[in-house]
């Protein structure tokens, strides 16, 4: 009996790292319009379908601290106030463009536990960027990001849901080199993270010393777990591992028969 327990554990774990191995971690790095098209895109693709909100107005409560809007609530990770930066123009662009909605100032800066600029995953500086708690679970984030690139590199731009580590969404070595919005300084980042929901999800820069925006419309989505295109495992390792759940469930039934 104790063998044919241990079959039934190994063929259940072999079928389960199938679907676990399905689970993605993506990412949208682009111009604004170009962004919000590559997230939508995604998301389409997934069989989900995206919820937009355009920062038209924004009212701030609880000593301007909270946003609170329609699916969610947006406040500062480490509790300060929010500061409405309203419709930004993208420095140095050409034709001059302006985000689609309002955004709000995340300007970095560290809480002293690291000397920020790519270290450690920029979570020394996470206190400074914004915290998304909605009120239904999502698994896809984007945004636009205004006048990123402009000093203070290395700067990098991260997202994280719940209490996963980072996802790194963009990255600036030199004055410039993202200037992605009509050679201005605007870029549109989103991540997906299908293997859950979170209620939960962070966007920080650890550019210590830039000024920086975000806004304009806020996209999301909830995707079903592992419907993404899998990118962080071989494609046979899933096959292999379905394959030999089903063959050791064979076994179990065969010797269920015997007994």
């Amino acid at each position: 009996m104790k063998k044919l327990t241990l079959i039934a554990s190994i063929a259940l774990l072999s079928l389960g790292a199938a679907g676990a191995a399905n689970a993605t971690i993506a990412t949208v790095f682009d111009d604004w319009d170009g962004g919000l098209a590559n997230f939508n895109l995604t998301v389409s693709g997934a069989g989900a379908t995206a919820t937009h909100d355009t920062w038209t107005t924004l009212a701030f409560t609880n000593s301007n601290k909270d946003l609170v809007r329609t699916d969610y609530t947006v406040t500062r990770t480490n509790g300060s106030a929010l500061s409405d930066q309203g419709v930004y123009g993208a420095y140095a662009s050409s034709p001059y463009t302006y985000t689609t909605g309002r955004t709000i100032d995340i300007s970095p800066a560290g809480d002293g536990s690291d000397a920020g600029h790519g270290a450690n995953d920029g979570l020394g500086s996470k206190g400074s960027g914004l915290t998304f708690v909605f009120n239904s679970g999502i698994n896809a984030l984007g945004f636009e990001v205004g006048d990123w690139a402009t000093c203070c590199q290395q700067s990098d731009l991260y997202i994280s849901f719940g209490n996963n580590a980072p996802i790194k969404v963009g990255s600036s070595t030199t004055f410039g080199d993202q200037f992605l919005t009509n050679n201005g300084a605007g870029v549109y980042v989103a991540a997906f993270d299908d293997s859950a929901t979170f209620d939960t999800v962070h966007f920080w820069g650890d550019g210590w010393g830039e000024y920086l925006v975000m806004g304009g419309t806020i996209s999301y989505a909830t995707l079903e777990q592992g419907s993404l295109p899998p990118t962080d495992v071989p494609e046979p390792a899933p096959l292999t591992f379905f394959g030999l759940g089903l063959i050791l469930l064979g076994m179990l039934m065969r010797r269920r028969r015997a007994a």
